[in-house]
């Protein structure tokens, strides 16, 4: 009877329990989490902390959910190591747990701002459910917040200000929001749609240090130019450091992550990885690549286990990702890679309505959409297809995109 153990419960640990289950029902499965609660969606926490949506809609997972499928949930409980040659994951209280296969999901913990004063009372960060809880009560009863990070997280904190009636300051580094996959045009409209929630954003800014009280409350935060900003909440959102305390001194290939192949197996055998914590082969891409969407994180769970239950590695991750925003009167939405184009090509259509989509080697890798959503599809197709439409941008740029009208591949 095979062991398989995954740690963390987050989409993709849970999906491949549910996926080991399917593929290997007489097998034990063991998910080790150091949350004090099963899987919920991490989507939609964030419509929480704006005061949109109770708690009850969040969960997706009780404990009946994984005893109904004989799956064992350890919660609270913390992996202190594993041991890749007996094949054994150490925990910090209680017995050792043996695997034959190992699944590795547990993602990352938000990073901290380096700066003096960054744990203050009222400073959040946003990752779990219990983050989403306190960011809701501080917010509440806010008067004034600032924002740092100026990256798809750190927006829903804008989002949170504007739906609990908090005036916000949005600090960033550069010159606009999302800076590696915007230009100022698509910039444009990001930041209006913050103006029109009541958080202003503010360029070449940042945090130099936090004040605070005699309470230990956040009271303000300085940028590098001197400017003071009053606040007594403050959102930071400056990325994420991947939990992979537990494995160092093993034998694990990590580069800003763990490296995994297309098949999420790692350099250790029978050592597989999956979801934010992945340095996995694209093979889209043709290399390396990150993602950290939702719908990515499942299906590489999906994957993983799918190949921990074969006799031989059977399915690649071949996934497309999104990566939708709604707090504003108009839609956003990322897909695939769109910082990693060596050639863009971008229209504005009007005042909230743009598009921008990136090429590599003359393939479309990525891009952004805001206002039409429409071309979604059609520009998935095309990355799935790997078709070389870099000189056919003109065509990917009308109001409605017509397949038919590219060139076929074979022509190309």
């Amino acid at each position: 009877m095979t062991e398989y153990v995954i740690i963390g419960d987050g989409i993709s640990g849970s999906s491949a329990a549910e996926t080991l289950r399917e593929e290997d029902p007489d097998a034990n499965i063991t998910i080790i989490t150091d949350e004090g609660e099963p899987l919920y969606n991490r989507i939609l926490i964030k419509e929480h902390a704006k005061g949109k949506l109770p708690e009850a809609p969040i969960s997706i997972h009780d404990e009946d959910w994984y005893a109904e499928r004989e799956i064992e949930l350890s919660l609270n409980t913390h992996v202190t190591t594993i041991d890749s040659e007996e094949k054994i994951v150490r925990i910090h209280e209680g017995e050792d747990i043996p695997y034959d296969k190992l699944l590795i999901a547990t993602g990352g913990t938000p990073t901290q701002l380096p700066v003096p004063n960054s744990d203050a009372e009222g400073i959040h960060h946003f990752w779990t459910f219990q983050d989403a809880r306190a960011i809701r009560e501080s917010a509440e009863a806010a008067d004034d917040a600032v924002v740092v990070g100026a990256g798809l997280l750190g927006i829903d904190f804008a989002a949170v200000c504007g739906a609990q009636g908090v005036e916000g300051k949005y600090l960033m580094r550069g010159d606009r929001w999302w800076r590696y996959a915007l230009s100022a045009d698509g910039a444009e409209i990001m930041h209006n749609g913050m103006r029109d929630v009541g958080v202003e954003p503010v360029f070449d800014s940042g945090v130099d240090h936090f004040e605070t009280d005699d309470d230990g409350q956040v009271a303000a935060a300085v940028d590098p130019n001197g400017e003071r900003y009053e606040c007594d909440f403050a959102g930071v959102a400056i990325g994420l450091t991947f939990n992979t305390e537990f494995l160092y001194g093993t034998d694990l290939e990590m580069e800003n992550g763990i490296v995994v192949d297309e098949y999420m197996e790692t350099n250790l055998e029978d050592v597989y990885a999956a979801g934010d914590i992945t340095r996995f082969y694209d093979v889209l891409l043709g290399e390396q690549a990150q993602n950290g969407s939702w719908g990515s994180a499942k299906e590489q769970g999906r994957v993983a286990a799918t190949n921990m239950a074969a006799d031989a590695q059977s399915e690649e991750f071949q996934w497309v990702s999104s990566y939708s925003i709604t707090h504003f009167d108009f839609p956003f939405l990322s897909f695939g890679h769109p910082t990693l184009g060596d050639e863009h090509a971008e229209r504005r259509y009007s005042d909230t309505e743009w598009r921008r989509v990136a090429f590599k080697d003359g393939k479309i890798v990525g891009g952004v959409l805001i206002g039409d959503l429409s071309p979604q599809s059609t520009f998935k197709k095309l990355m799935r297809q790997q078709r070389d439409v870099a000189d056919q941008a003109e065509l990917l740029l009308e109001q409605s995109v017509d397949m038919d009208k590219l060139a076929p591949a074979q022509e190309q």
